[in-house]
């Protein structure tokens, strides 16, 4: 169905609960809905928002769409956590009540302050002609999860220079001052970021543009900004918009990544740092978000999605879900990201084996499943390329494999199932080179993530396979590879 301008932006007060409950029964019947992600009730989910620990429980927000699989009048929806695996879903947020966020409660962040949970967040609006006019907004909740949201933004103008794409505050504290970034868009439509500081995060000055070595023409807007110091290095996560896809980079519609170099000095409101890197290399990832927890873990969730795609799940009524939480490391000036060590609360039954596998495509029966955690190691290898075969079913299969001529990760999803998004293509790669290769392998109903290495590199994607399509093999071309694989039921 086409979406009318007043369906995307009707408020929930026009909705009546037959409606939501048929939306409901609509998305419960659809075949792939996730087990262990964090999916939205009804509707469409896009950014991870707030994401903090606060008052003994991990809370997470995200973007919400709640009639459908479409963008429209966003809000806050409220998920928590004691550890990261079992999410309770505690319900709206954050709702568009007022002159400042009329036309959606957009992104932002959430920072412990005096006892209360303070959400900083872009409040869009727009004009009878359309026109879009952001304002920086805040709420707070206390103790007991009750929400109330300030009277008037706290930031209500970007600073002269900027376009109205302005937007994704990411606060921070650092001595006595608090720090926010925000995503913006020059006058002459390129992306950069500028930072403001506050003493109460309720009166803020802005300080300047964040100076960086990407240049005046990184992207036409940065979406999602992050910052935070890791190891004594200053770390830049952002998602900028207009990026070119270059050999097997940045082959996405948006991208997301990162710099790594010197903590940013905030005198000089600038950040020396390395190469920019994408964060994720597979399909479906964009506009991450961290948090800092009470043992000092640095802790990544992404939206595992991309906007301007049409996906399978649409036609019941809901799209998107979130990434498992990562843990991120610096080595050698990149990011290193693994799953969190809580899930492995998840694991159920075992199975295991060792092989030789030599020219050869070999079923693991005993493997079969579309809802576990995998590990496999290829050592002693002397072939010209070896991988896995997952959710193999009639005519489908998602393939991970390297390519050791080319040193070469490549995910393809050619035949994962119902096929989307082909136009972007459905093979990606990226350059790795080592002497043993291990995948540490997330699947899910209509996902996978796979950690390379140890988390040097990662591959997302959503894949929509038949139900029946549940085998896993492993293979080797052009020579024979040692193969040791143990797999978990995610219960």
């Amino acid at each position: 169905m086409e979406w009318t301008k007043e369906q995307r932006y009707r408020s929930m007060d026009d909705v009546t609960d037959e409606e939501i409950q048929a939306l409901a029964k609509l998305v419960n019947q659809c075949p792939w809905r996730q087990s262990f992600h964090i999916q939205p009730v009804t509707g469409l989910l896009n950014d991870p928002n707030g994401f903090s620990y606060f008052n003994g429980e991990y809370h997470l927000f995200y973007q919400w769409f709640p009639l459908g699989p479409v963008h429209g009048l966003k809000h806050w929806y409220h998920t928590k956590s004691k550890d990261l695996v079992h999410w309770e879903n505690v319900g709206m947020a954050i709702e568009p009540s007022n002159e400042f966020d009329s036309h959606g409660a957009y992104s932002g962040s959430g920072i412990e302050h005096e006892g209360k949970l303070y959400l900083l967040y872009t409040g869009n609006t727009r004009d009878e002609n359309w026109d879009r006019h952001p304002y920086q907004c805040l709420a707070i909740m206390d103790s007991n999860g009750s929400i109330v949201k300030m009277d008037a933004p706290v930031i209500a103008d970007a600073p002269s220079g900027y376009t109205d794409h302005f937007r994704d505050p990411k606060v921070w504290k650092q001595g006595d001052l608090f720090y926010t970034v925000i995503g913006a868009q020059r006058e002459n439509e390129t992306g950069s970021v500028v930072l403001y500081r506050s003493r109460d995060l309720k009166d803020w000055q802005f300080a300047g543009e964040v100076k960086t070595g990407l240049g005046e023409d990184f992207g036409y807007m940065w979406e999602c900004p992050d910052y935070f110091e890791l190891d004594g290095q200053g770390v830049f996560l952002f998602s900028p918009q207009g990026l070119k896809a270059e050999g097997e980079s940045c082959q996405n519609i948006y991208q997301s990544g990162y710099v790594v170099g010197r903590p940013i000095d905030l005198e000089n409101i600038e950040l020396k740092h390395g190469p920019f890197y994408e964060l994720d290399r597979g399909f479906d990832f964009y506009a991450p978000q961290t948090t800092v927890d009470h043992q000092g873990r640095r802790i990544l969730v992404g939206w595992m999605g991309l906007p301007e795609i049409d996906y399978p799940t649409d036609k019941n009524g809901w799209a998107h879900c979130l990434t498992i939480p990562r843990e991120l490391t610096v080595k050698e000036g990149k990011l290193v990201q693994q799953p969190v060590d809580e899930l492995k609360m998840l694991r159920g039954e075992k199975v295991e084996t060792s092989r030789k596998v030599e020219n050869e495509t070999v079923c693991l029966d005993n493997f079969k499943g579309d809802v576990y955690e995998l590990h496999v190691e290829f050592s002693d290898s002397t072939a010209e390329e070896f991988g896995l075969e997952l959710r193999v079913g009639e005519n489908e299969k998602t393939i991970i494999k390297y390519d050791c001529a080319a040193k070469k990760v490549v995910f393809d999803r050619t035949e994962s199932g119902e096929p989307f998004a082909e136009e972007f293509g459905t093979i990606r790669k990226c350059k790795l080179d080592a002497e043993k290769i291990s995948f540490r392998i997330f699947v899910d109903v209509s996902s996978i993530e796979v950690f390379v290495n140890g988390g040097e590199e990662v591959f997302t994607g959503r894949i929509f396979p038949g139900k029946n399509s549940n085998g896993v093999r492993v293979f080797s071309c052009g020579g024979q590879t040692n193969v040791q694989a143990v797999k978990w039921d995610i219960k």
